[in-house]
């Protein structure tokens, strides 16, 4: 029996995600949540063999979740279940050594096949999306000019950022400044919208 660990925000589709993974003889779902920093408590209390998570989850993202998850209980492996079908997504998803990406607009059956692949250790990603990663550029952003061009995403202003990263105002807008640089865009909304549609912030 595959113990499963049901990652979803959204009540309405967790419920009827549930509803079809119990149509499987070999399945169980062990706990369902609708939170990121719940993901590793609830496994390390429930014990699962697989973790089907979302990528855009309060709390804390989908992909932090599955690396903590894969650090503290590698036994449980972690299957990335979203909407989100961008090729920077997958990379970041992928450089995090998930087992799994799934898109929720796959076919009901793959999505158990990928339950079951994932439990038995293979690693199980759609194959066009894959490619598409394969020919997408990775982020030219560091990993500090990620989360202060994502807290920018989020609406913070330069004194909410700084106060947030334990930094200096001018060294935000430094920071900024740079990054539209990088991304060769014409102002720091653009570079946002040049980040998102490449998949480059986290969920």
């Amino acid at each position: 029996m595959i113990r499963i660990l049901l990652v979803e925000d959204m009540h309405m589709v967790r419920g009827a995600l549930v509803a079809l993974l119990s149509l499987q003889h070999d399945f169980t779902v062990v706990a369902e949540i609708g939170r990121g920093d719940e993901v590793l408590p609830t496994a390390l209390l429930t014990l699962p063999d697989v973790a089907i998570i979302d990528i855009c989850l309060p709390g804390l993202d989908g992909l932090t979740a599955a690396t903590r998850l894969r650090e503290r209980m590698p036994s449980c492996k972690s299957l990335i279940l979203t909407s989100m079908g961008k090729p920077g997504t997958l990379r970041r998803a992928l450089s995090g050594q998930v087992n799994g990406y799934l898109l929720k607009d796959a076919p009901p059956d793959q999505l158990a096949q990928a339950v079951r692949k994932v439990a038995a250790g293979q690693r199980v990603v759609d194959p066009d999306l894959a490619l598409s990663a394969w020919d997408c550029a990775e982020s030219p952003l560091t990993s500090r000019e990620t989360e202060v061009l994502k807290l920018a995403t989020d609406g913070a202003e330069a004194r909410e950022i700084a106060a947030a990263l334990h930094l200096s105002i001018g060294t935000v807008r430094n920071y900024l400044t740079v990054v539209v640089a990088k991304l060769n865009a014409r102002n720091r909304v653009d570079a946002m919208r040049i980040a998102q549609d490449a998949g480059w912030l986290p969920g």
